[in-house]
């Protein structure tokens, strides 16, 4: 971290990725192009996790290449009178894997679906129908780091 003024705490950092529902998964793509995506994610045990389909680029690369970055940013706030906004944000570097158990991979996706369904019967409704269609990965965090960004 250049700017050691901005930097987070680890506590921030675990906050951000805690509350804040989404990121961008950064991984080594086809022809080693770099492929990122937006993805929906859950921050449990000091691991993140996001689920998709079982066939596709993502789960190619995955396959091809475990190092991934995943970056999540809060919303922001922008003050009365001014045009730039703050923002923090937290970047990990880690391995991915692909979970195989299905007692494990039914966890996730309730920690999962109960963060992003109205009510836990959805949830459940959900993975009954999708569990066969559903990949569940998991992102094992090797470095993470913090920052306070001012846009001006």
């Amino acid at each position: 971290m250049r700017r050691k003024k901005q930097e987070l705490s680890q506590e921030e950092c675990i906050d951000i990725l805690t509350n804040y529902p989404r990121g961008v998964l950064a991984l080594i793509g086809d022809e080693d192009y770099p492929y990122a995506l937006p993805m929906s994610h859950v921050f449990l045990d000091g691991k993140i996790y996001f689920h998709g389909a079982k066939t596709g680029h993502k789960n190619d690369a995955v396959k091809n290449n475990p190092k991934v970055s995943y970056c999540v940013m809060n919303e922001g706030v922008k003050n009365e009178g001014e045009w730039w906004y703050t923002f923090k944000s937290v970047i990990v570097f880690g391995k991915i894997t692909t979970l195989t158990d299905d007692d494990e991979k039914i966890e996730k996706l309730t920690y999962l679906g109960d963060k992003f369904f109205p009510t836990h019967e959805e949830t459940v409704r959900e993975i009954d129908r999708l569990l066969d269609r559903t990949e569940v990965f998991e992102i094992t965090i090797e470095h993470m780091s913090g920052k306070k960004v001012v846009e001006k």
